[in-house]
C-alpha cells in the first residue's frame, strides 16, 4: 500500500511535468526548449498561467499520495525512508563474503542458487542464501546421525529403503513466509566431504532433484560442523551461538574447579543475540553433579565471559619425552625441589578428604545462595562443617561455619 501511494504520486508529478513541456512547445519552440530548464519552466507557468494551469494542477495532485506514502513509511520503517532520502539505493549493493570455500553451480526452484552459509550440525546439512531470519533460498538434507570424521554418501533415484530427506524453500519478494517442498526419494545425491581443522568438512557435492523441482547443484562445498567460530586459531567468544556459550562455561568450570573432568549438560533455551544472560547450568565435575547459577556478559573486547571470572588458567598435563613408560608430569615443569602448589586440582571433595593439608591456608567459599566468605581454613567441626576464620584487625576475629550442602565452590588462594 505504501509503495503504491509513493509510486502513484511520482507518476502524477512526472505526467504533469511532461504535459507542461508539451504545452510549452505548443506555445512556441523557444518556450518548449526553454521549459526543459526549471527556471524557464517557472517563467512559462507565470507568463502563460491559463494554458499551463491544468498541467500544474495534475502535478500538484501527485504530491498528496506522495506525502501520505512517505509519512506512512516513516512510521513503519524509518530506516528504509532514510535510505531512500540519502540515495543509498543508487550505490552498488555490498556483496556479502562467505567464511567458507563454497564453489557451487546450479539453481534452486529455477533460480540461481549461491549459498554463503553452510553447516552440518546434528545430522542436518543446511545451505542458506541470504542473511535474514528467513533465508532467500535454502537447501536442507537430513543425513541423520553419522560417525565423526569424513562423510561419504551416494543416493540414486532407484535405491530402495528410506533415504535422507531433502527440503528446499524459497522466499519471494512479495511473500512474508517462505514456501517449502520436501523430497523423500527419487533424487541423485553425492557427498564426499573430508575433515578440515578445526571444525569443517570440505569436498565434492552433487545433487539433482526430480525435474518438477528445477533444482540441480554441483561443485565444491565446505561446511561448519558446529556453531563455533575461530579467529587466529582460537575460539571467537564474540560469536553469538549456544556452542560459544557452552565453550565459555566449560572453560570457566574447568578453571574454577581446577579439573579437566567437566561434562556440561544441555544449556537452557537462550535468546540470541544478547548482551547479558543469566543461566542455570547443570554440569558433572569430577563425577559430582552440580547446579550453578551463572551470569554471563558480552563485551566488544573479550566477547562472552562469566561475570567476576578471576580464576587462573588451568595447567595442562603433558608427557615428558624423557619419562619412561609414558609417565605424566604437569606442564610447565616445576622445580621438584620447590614447594608443591596445592591449588592445582584443588576441589571441595579434596578439602573434605584431606583437610589437614590445607590447614590455615587462605580460602574463599561460595554458597549456593550467591554469598561469599574469605579467610583462613580452620578445619572441620564434629558435624563435618567447614570452618573459616577471618582476622578483623587487632585481637578481633570472625568465624564462619558452612554446611557442605550450602557450599557451591571453594577457592584456594595460597599455594
Amino acid at each position: 500500500m505504501v509503495a503504491l501511494l509513493i509510486l502513484g504520486g511520482l507518476l502524477l508529478i512526472v505526467t504533469g511535468l511532461v504535459w507542461l513541456v508539451m504545452l510549452a512547445f505548443g506555445t512556441s519552440l523557444l518556450w518548449g526548449f526553454g521549459s526543459l530548464l526549471p527556471p524557464v519552466t517557472l517563467a512559462y507557468v507565470l507568463n502563460h498561467w491559463r494554458t499551463a494551469r491544468k498541467a500544474v494542477a495534475l502535478g500538484a495532485m501527485g504530491f498528496i499520495p506522495l506525502v501520505v506514502g512517505l509519512t506512512m513509511l516513516a512510521a513503519q520503517d524509518p530506516e528504509r525512508l532514510q535510505a531512500i532520502i540519502s540515495l543509498r539505493w543508487l550505490g552498488d549493493e555490498p556483496q556479502a563474503v562467505s567464511e567458507l570455500d563454497i564453489r557451487l553451480n546450479g539453481e534452486l526452484n529455477g533460480q540461481r542458487f549461491s549459498p554463503l552459509q553452510a553447516e552440518l550440525v546434528d545430522g542436518i546439512l543446511s545451505l542458506r542464501e541470504g542473511q535474514d531470519f528467513y533465508a532467500r533460498r535454502e537447501l536442507t538434507i537430513r543425513v541423520g546421525n553419522l560417525p565423526k570424521g569424513a562423510l561419504r554418501l551416494d543416493v540414486l533415484p532407484q535405491d530402495p529403503g528410506p533415504q535422507p530427506e531433502v527440503e528446499i524453500s524459497w522466499l519471494l519478494p512479495e511473500q512474508e513466509l517462505p514456501e517449502a517442498r520436501r523430497i523423500p526419494r527419487g533424487y541423485t545425491l553425492h557427498l564426499d566431504l573430508q575433515p578440515v581443522a578445526p571444525n569443517r568438512l570440505a569436498g565434492d557435492f552433487h545433487l539433482v532433484l526430480p525435474p518438477k523441482f528445477a533444482t540441480t547443484l554441483t561443485g565444491h562445498l565446505e561446511v561448519f560442523t558446529d556453531r563455533l567460530r575461530y579467529r587466529d586459531g582460537r575460539v571467537d567468544t564474540a560469536y553469538d551461538s549456544r556452542d560459544t556459550l557452552a565453550y565459555v562455561i566449560r572453560d570457566y568450570l574447568q578453571r574454577r574447579f581446577a579439573t579437566h573432568d567437566v561434562e556440561l549438560a544441555q544449556l537452557p533455551a537462550v535468546s540470541l543475540p544478547s548482551r547479558e544472560l543469566d543461566l542455570d547450568v547443570e554440569a558433572r565435575v569430577d563425577g559430582q553433579v552440580r547446579h550453578l547459577p551463572l551470569p554471563l556478559a558480552k563485551s566488544e573486547a573479550r566477547g562472552w565471559r562469566v561475570r567476576h571470572d578471576s580464576f587462573p588458567p588451568l595447567t595442562t598435563p603433558s608427557v615428558s619425552p624423557e619419562a619412561p613408560n609414558g609417565a605424566r608430569e604437569l606442564s610447565p615443569v616445576a622445580d621438584t625441589t620447590g614447594p608443591v602448589d596445592r591449588r592445582v586440582r584443588f576441589s571441595l571433595q579434596r578439602l573434605l578428604n584431606t583437610p589437614s593439608q590445607y590447614q590455615e591456608l587462605g580460602m574463599r567459599v561460595y554458597t549456593v545462595r550467591g554469598s561469599t566468605a574469605e579467610g583462613r581454613f580452620a578445619g572441620l567441626d564434629r558435624d563435618g562443617r567447614i570452618l573459616i576464620r577471618r582476622n578483623l584487625g587487632g585481637a578481633g576475629a570472625a568465624s564462619f561455619s558452612f554446611d557442605v550442602e550450602e557450599v557451591s565452590d571453594v577457592e584456594l588462594l595460597e599455594p
